[in-house]
């Protein structure tokens, strides 16, 4: 009985020892749980530390380094920034009344009075007094009017058997359950043999996107002939008569370009010669432009637009006149007499290209166009600016030749160097007539890749000033290339990054705030090498909703809305805070690209020397929050931060007609803890967003 007693008391002993054992492991295991899972919510949230040196300032950062790429496109011109709102206005179309109903008596005529544009219509009395002679414009995609707005209607006219006539001019719903289509009327009394321009004003009563302009041949109804039929708002920008649509004006002049390139772009090139933009036809009086093809109407079958052509309504001058307005500095491109390669593989074929002996006209026509801008008023072609009202000189500084031309070598075609031999050309001309102008070639279509690996040292051998890349790149790439510029040659030509965007994979090639931030985080990379990027537009600039080829784009609008993509706000924040200088700025004393190990962080930084500001750009291109500290290195006393931000908690989210102001940038302000030597910013950088901070360096 004893023994069995001492076995309980020692089973109990040994019971209570075993518990008090598992309890306290059970309670280590508790806190090494806890301890691990705190040293992985630090590790997640190690805060990034930058480095901002103030003392030293670094590569000047040039005016021109954020502007803007024009290219009629997407109906970017005609329907688009140029006001004109009839389609066809001079019956030149291939199908001559295209974009027109013509009704009762009436022919199309070709001896009018502008040789270049020489048909016309001929209205005729009908027969009856009850039937109508006239014409009907649809307009581009219809005729948007406002209500109490004030519209200029023109055209040239005369009654060439004598006598006179009323033509009656309206605004027109086709599809109104009211007594009347009409809703806004004026008479035009037309009376002479001779040709003459006549206008008269449209007030709209109310407002409709859908509109269509009726005429028709009233009074005593002599026979009429009518040419250049023309309807303007009268509210264009800076209210001139043959102007450009005043809200997608602003929104160009609000992105603060410092380069305007312009007028393309695949339609330098042509789809083939005849095709080309040609800027001698592009000036003078607006009724003797003549009409050329848009390569853009057909080039893509599954985006099809038979009745998009250009007017040249908006030529030359025009884009010059809004360099000006905009103060940003003009950078025209003219054929290398290269037709466009994608379409035309085989530049051995008869009449594809210009032949490297027969260009003198094509390098003419580039001698020319510096007299146009610069020439003096007693100039062939400076008196033809002069008597367009600007007889100042518009200060041309810049010229591209060709836009995305390259040569061949064995294992592309063997064709040889049918780019660069026609550039050296135009360089060897241009130079010897006009030394100090800057002269911009090309690497081609891609931003690597034989044709980009070919020619990038040929832009060296032929001195040109600067050379312009070109890529539509996916997410990866963009956030992949952070560093592309840091191991460029510094003595070499100076880039121009002339047309780029991130185009979303997988069928995502639309609008849409991820690729937009990507965007921004690839500029963190153009504004550190500001040394060797001297420019840099996005591309391409509008489209209209109904009526595009390509996206994503800047500025979409329909017949009178429009709104600013999240592309365009990262275009103007940079161009808006892109200083003076550029200053370095490290993490672990390594740009901050997106680099292994820095959690999808891009940043750059630079002194803007008028404000006294350092600015620096961060973005956060991770799924997490990312807290950072800015170490500004010679910023003394400084206690508060301007901070901008942009950011989306929809990867896909994008502004609407209907929603123009869903994402936008949003300003506010930050602590800053100022020092001796530095002062310091620390911030948590949410997920997916892009934030500016502006500090005051006392």
């Amino acid at each position: 009985m004893k023994n069995i007693s001492l076995y309980r008391i020692f089973y109990v002993i040994l019971c209570r020892i075993s518990r008090f054992t598992n309890y306290y492991i059970d309670k280590m295991r508790k806190l090494t749980t806890l301890f691990l899972f705190a040293v992985s919510l630090t590790a997640t949230a190690q805060t990034h530390v930058m480095d901002v040196n103030t003392n030293k300032l670094g590569a000047p950062v040039q005016p021109t380094m954020y502007g803007i790429f024009f290219e009629d496109i997407n109906y970017a011109a005609d329907g688009g920034l140029y006001a004109e709102m009839v389609k066809n206005r001079s019956f030149e179309f291939p199908q001559r009344l295209m974009g027109w109903r013509a009704f009762g008596n009436f022919d199309v005529e070709d001896d009018g009075p502008f040789e270049r544009n020489p048909h016309y219509v001929r209205l005729k009395y009908s027969g009856h007094s009850d039937k109508f002679t006239g014409l009907e414009n649809e307009g581009f995609f219809g005729i948007g009017v406002m209500k109490e707005a004030t519209y200029r209607f023109s055209l040239w006219a005369r009654c060439p058997e004598g006598g006179k006539s009323t033509l009656e001019v309206s605004f027109v719903d086709n599809a109104t359950m009211g007594e009347d289509q009409r809703f806004a009327t004026v008479n035009v009394e037309i009376s002479g043999k001779e040709w003459k321009k006549y206008t008269a004003t449209l007030t709209s009563p109310r407002t409709d996107p859908k509109a269509a302009l009726r005429i028709f041949l009233m009074g005593e109804k002599a026979t009429t002939d009518v040419e250049h039929i023309s309807l303007f708002p009268t509210n264009t920008w800076k209210g001139r008569e043959n102007g450009m649509r005043r809200d997608l004006a602003q929104a160009l002049c609000d992105m603060h370009p410092g380069v305007f390139r312009f007028p393309g772009g695949c339609i330098v090139e042509g789809t083939d010669l005849e095709s080309r933009y040609q800027w001698k036809n592009s000036v003078g009086p607006v009724e003797n432009r003549p009409l050329n093809e848009n390569r853009w109407h057909y080039t893509f079958g599954h985006r099809f637009y038979p009745d998009y052509f250009q007017s040249y309504g908006l030529g030359f001058f025009e884009f010059f006149q809004l360099c000006e307005d905009f103060g940003s500095e003009p950078l025209p491109v003219i054929s290398c007499g290269l037709a466009c390669q994608f379409q035309n593989p085989d530049p051995t074929k008869p009449g594809v290209h210009v032949a490297v002996d027969d260009l003198d006209s094509y390098i003419q026509d580039a001698l020319d166009l510096v007299e146009f801008a610069n020439g003096p008023v007693n100039s062939k072609w400076g008196k033809v600016r002069a008597d367009m009202g600007h007889p100042e000189p518009f200060n041309l500084k810049f010229l591209g030749v060709g836009n995305e031309q390259w040569d061949y070598d064995e294992a592309h075609g063997n064709y040889g160097p049918v780019f660069t031999e026609r550039l050296k050309k135009f360089s060897d001309a241009i130079r010897a007539k006009y030394p100090n102008l800057k002269l911009i070639g090309t690497t081609g279509p891609n931003s690597e890749g034989w044709d980009f690996d070919l020619l990038q040292p040929r832009m060296k051998q032929l001195k040109v000033d600067l050379y312009d890349e070109h890529y539509y790149r996916n997410e990866e790439w963009f956030l992949s290339h952070g560093l592309r510029y840091d191991s460029y040659d510094r003595k070499g030509p100076r880039v121009f990054a002339g047309e780029y965007a991130c185009h979303g994979a997988n069928g995502k090639k639309w609008n849409h705030f991820e690729t937009s931030l990507y965007e921004a985080a690839h500029m963190t990379g153009i504004e550190r090498n500001a040394d060797i990027v001297h420019m840099a537009t996005y591309a391409p600039l509008f489209a209209h909703v109904e009526g595009w080829q390509w996206r994503p784009d800047a500025i979409w609008y329909d017949n009178l809305r429009s709104f600013k993509s999240v592309s365009y706000y990262v275009q103007q924040l940079f161009a808006m805070n892109k200083g003076t200088n550029v200053l370095s700025l490290t993490m672990q004393k390594q740009p901050v690209a997106g680099q292994p190990g820095q959690d999808g962080l891009f940043a750059s930084s630079v002194y803007d020397s008028q404000t006294g500001e350092v600015i620096v750009k961060v973005v956060n291109t991770s799924d997490a929050p990312q807290p950072i500290t800015l170490n500004l290195l010679g910023v003394n006393g400084a206690t508060e931060a301007q901070v901008i931000t942009l950011h989306s908690d929809n990867m896909d989210g994008e502004n609407t007609l209907d929603r123009p102001d869903l994402i936008i940038p949003v300003s506010g302000s930050i602590a800053v803890t100022p020092g001796k030597k530095s002062s310091t910013l620390t911030d948590e950088l949410g997920p997916k967003t892009f934030c500016i901070y502006k500090v005051k360096k006392q």
